[in-house]
């Protein structure tokens, strides 16, 4: 059993909740969330703002929090092997309400198949709130190229 061991990154400000499925091994290492270089999540949100790529995870936490943006994963803890997604079994669901009490979300988005597929499962039944599913920045992703994911992903800078 592998517990996740990221906290969310959220204020009362955040308008847009971003949900992952599960830290990657290089995310968990690091410490912070899309840690993997190829992850094209942080590329694909700074350019959707029009803001400089982040480097460190204090500039990651401040270009999420100045675009009203909480960030986290479905997943609380479950059996993976690797970072492999279709590995995963024996999920504990994240409690999001502790940013739905917090925060005014008017919009929540799954970054990929796998944690739309979670998230409906588990979360959507207790919170009662649909997601929408955005394509995965993973590079596992081949078959969306940049170009493909900004247009896609340009929908979260209308809330």
């Amino acid at each position: 059993m592998v517990i996740h061991p990221i906290k969310p990154v959220y204020d009362k400000n955040s308008k847009i909740l971003i949900l992952g499925s599960f830290p990657s091994v290089k995310s968990r290492e690091e410490g912070f969330f899309y840690g993997h270089k190829q992850n094209r999540f942080w590329k694909v949100v700074s350019e959707v703002f029009e803001e400089g790529e982040p480097v460190t995870i204090e500039e990651k936490k401040a270009l999420l929090l100045r675009n009203k943006i909480a960030l986290w994963d479905v997943i609380k803890s479950c059996d993976i092997v690797g970072s492999s997604d279709s590995s995963i079994t024996n999920v504990v669901p994240n409690d999001l309400s502790v940013i739905l009490n917090t925060a005014d979300i008017k919009a929540i988005y799954a970054n990929g198949k796998t944690a739309l597929k979670y998230y409906e499962k588990y979360t959507e039944p207790v919170i009662k709130r649909p997601a929408i599913c955005l394509p995965s920045t993973s590079p596992a992703n081949a078959a969306w190229n940049m170009e493909k994911l900004l247009e896609e992903w340009k929908c979260i800078k209308c809330i």
